[in-house]
């Protein structure tokens, strides 16, 4: 009885080229195994972010009243470069998308991804907007230019007057240096614009099947009904008969239809900033809020020509501190392999930053456009790819101590996150390293 297949091989005799006439054959079935293995790769393990659906592309607040408004349009400046592209395309003129970001509308936008954070979520946002209303809120900058009027108009002279109001409004520091073009404010003119002022919180619940949306929506209602709201307690503050009363429509909610992963809530909160400065923090306030005065001040430092730096917030010097030390020997040995990967995986500016991970990273806005844009990774390891986009378009990155501690009723899970990451980390290296991915 012949070998099944004898025909085929009988088409040949058996000589000494007998093996070399079957290469061509053996060249063809290894090309398309690759091209399939490429193909299943691609299908099964690459991951090709969701668009984001109607509703997800409106927010809800509350207003003066205290009620819940009806879902308006959020504003979008990835939308807006998108029809000014379509706009030149049809002209045939030519432009460059990363710099044609909308002008800022505020100072300071927070980005806040919530999944199932009634718990923690209040204490969180408690420290943020006390320290954003005092910092940057547009009310204290009222106070300031009314005193400075008042001031001005009782003095006999216009160089005089000018001098008081001058010396009123340096009696609270602004919190920029800087304008957008990277230029210092206290070398322009006089007949400048004032500072940008202004802050607003973009709590993004992903997905949450708990009362994370009215917590926020009670959270909300606490800082503007009353004329003296109380302080509540957070992770690094304690209850205070002395809060902060907060502008209606400060906080805006946009609620995903489904879950997407911390870096999908991210991204998608980061393409409907309004600020000059874009930061997103954990909502369990594990990261010390006020240190954000030191990411901004790094990072005016660092901005080149078009304005464009990144700010990381890091743990890397608590590494040897008693809460780390403290934590589980498994914890720490797959904290210690990840950084190793990273240093092997990465390129050589992201390889250099100490903590990569840390849930506190600000951005300038013209940074925005270089990065946001190209984010594939909705999960955990999303960080990682943000800051290689920033190495590939030659973004200046600093990286920043910042305070830091254990808050309970974390999400991460030790064996399974770890794992995830670390393959997150080669499918990330894979696909930017062979052009699956690309700018």
């Amino acid at each position: 009885m012949g070998v099944m297949g004898g025909h085929f091989v009988d088409l040949y005799p058996r000589d000494g080229f007998f093996k070399w006439r079957l290469v061509p054959f053996v060249l063809i079935w290894a090309a398309f195994t690759i091209v399939l293995v490429i193909w299943l790769f691609i299908t099964l393990f690459v991951p090709n972010p969701r668009k984001a659906r109607p509703s997800e592309k409106k927010y809800t607040t509350v207003d003066k009243t205290g009620q819940v408004t009806t879902p308006e349009p959020l504003p979008c400046w990835y939308d807006d470069i998108l029809r000014k592209y379509i706009k030149a395309k049809q002209e045939d003129k030519p432009i460059d998308l990363e710099k044609e970001i909308e002008p800022p509308e505020l100072f300071m936008t927070l980005v806040v991804p919530a999944f199932n954070e009634e718990d923690r979520l209040t204490g969180m946002l408690e420290e943020a907007v006390n320290f954003l209303e005092t910092e940057y809120g547009s009310s204290a900058a009222g106070e300031i230019q009314e005193k400075a009027d008042t001031t001005a108009t009782t003095t006999t002279t216009s160089t005089s007057s000018e001098k008081v109001v001058e010396a009123n409004l340096n009696n609270k520091p602004t919190a920029r240096r800087r304008q957008a073009n990277g230029t210092n404010t206290k070398n322009s003119s006089s007949s400048s614009p004032p500072p940008l002022r202004g802050w607003e919180i973009l709590v993004i619940d992903d997905g949450s099947t708990d009362r994370t949306v009215q917590t926020v929506q009670t959270f909300s209602r606490t800082h503007i009904l009353p004329k003296h709201p109380r302080r509540l307690s957070g992770p690094w503050t304690h209850r205070s008969d002395t809060g902060v009363k907060i502008p209606p429509g400060s906080i805006r909610l946009v609620s995903l239809e489904e879950n997407r992963g911390k870096g999908g809530a991210v991204t998608h909160g980061m393409r409907h900033a309004r600020g000059q400065y874009v930061v997103f923090a954990d909502a369990d306030g594990a990261s010390k809020f006020s240190d954000l005065t030191k990411l901004v001040t790094a990072c005016q430092e660092i901005e080149d020509d078009l304005g464009r730096g990144v700010a990381v917030g890091s743990r890397a010097h608590l590494v040897g501190s008693e809460a780390v030390v403290k934590r589980s020997k498994l914890r720490n040995f797959l904290m210690h392999s990840f950084h190793f990967l990273l240093k092997l995986m990465t390129p050589p500016q992201t390889a250099r930053i100490k903590d990569t991970q840390c849930g506190f990273k600000l951005f300038s806005r013209p940074t925005l456009p270089y990065i946001v844009p190209h984010m594939h990774m909705d999960g955990w390891i999303f960080d990682v790819e943000m800051l290689m986009l920033a190495e590939f378009a030659g973004v200046p990155v600093v990286e920043v101590a910042v305070g830091w501690k254990e808050v309970f009723g974390s999400k991460l899970n030790v064996i399974r996150d770890s794992v995830a990451m670390a393959f997150g980390l080669a499918v990330l290296r894979i696909c930017w390293g062979t052009g699956i991915y690309r700018r």
